[in-house]
């Protein structure tokens, strides 16, 4: 006698199931761009433009591969989000050199209590591929445009669904999948707009109003889609202001 029934179905492995967990898609991009680019920033000359590259590509595959699972990673137009993606870019540019990075507010609060006193910060070295591969300007200018790639169209679709998706309505409910991104709650706007902010050491005050900002966008409109495309208008001007004027601190 045969059995012509269906056999069951497989049952998904522990790794499986771990890799189609709603809050771990959303985290393991960003969480692999950060990793990616730590582990081998200064394993070698130029290992820094190297490791950009090979961040970008790991964690652009990642959101591709999973796109169908967030489904609120999808990009919408709107006059809203290229004014506030151009203002911020101004903020950001503006601020430059007039606010000390979070590491010196520490230095000079420890002085001010009593402490001994903080060296003078070293100058930040310049993300400047062009300089560094002189003697080879056609990959200067490839991993130029990898940057600008990877800062419009990467960083935006990958931060915006970690800090706006994920973290903010994670604050609101740790069921986070129930909470509608137009959802306000003051304390998670607070939260998770200090938590961006403080990430970005260097320019710490202009990112917390550039989070409040993208944060506001998905409140208003109800959707992420506004919140990527001002992120990505913010890279994209400071990337085309850092080219056009040389100044490459900015790129």
């Amino acid at each position: 006698m045969t059995n012509d029934s269906a056999p069951p179905p497989p049952v998904p492995t522990r790794r499986a199931a771990l890799l189609d967990s709603p809050d771990i898609i959303r985290f393991l991009p960003f969480a692999a761009f950060l990793v990616v680019g730590a582990l081998g920033a200064k394993a070698f000359a130029g290992a820094e433009y190297w490791m950009y590259a090979a961040k970008t590509i790991v964690a652009g595959a990642m959101l591709w591969a999973w796109r169908g699972k967030i489904p609120e990673m999808r990009w919408s137009f709107s006059l809203a989000g290229v004014a506030v993606g151009l203002a911020i870019a101004a903020l950001w540019i503006g601020l430059e050199g007039r606010v000390p990075a979070l590491g010196r507010v520490w230095d000079l609060a420890r002085e001010w209590m009593g402490g001994p006193r903080a060296p003078g910060p070293k100058p930040a070295e310049a993300w400047n591929p062009v300089a560094f591969f002189a003697s080879n300007p056609a990959l200067g200018w490839a991993f130029v445009v990898v940057r600008v790639l990877g800062r419009s169209l990467v960083v935006p679709a990958m931060e915006e669904v970690f800090y706006r998706s994920l973290v903010y309505r994670y604050i609101v409910n740790p069921r986070f999948e129930t909470v509608a991104p137009g959802t306000f709650r003051a304390g998670a706007f607070a939260g998770a707009s200090l938590l961006f902010g403080l990430s970005h050491t260097d320019h710490w005050l202009a990112a917390i109003v550039c989070g409040a900002a993208y944060q506001g966008l998905v409140v208003r409109k109800g959707r992420l889609g506004d919140a990527m495309l001002a992120h990505a208008v913010t890279n994209l001007a400071i990337s085309a202001y850092a080219i056009g004027t040389g100044r490459w601190e900015f790129s």
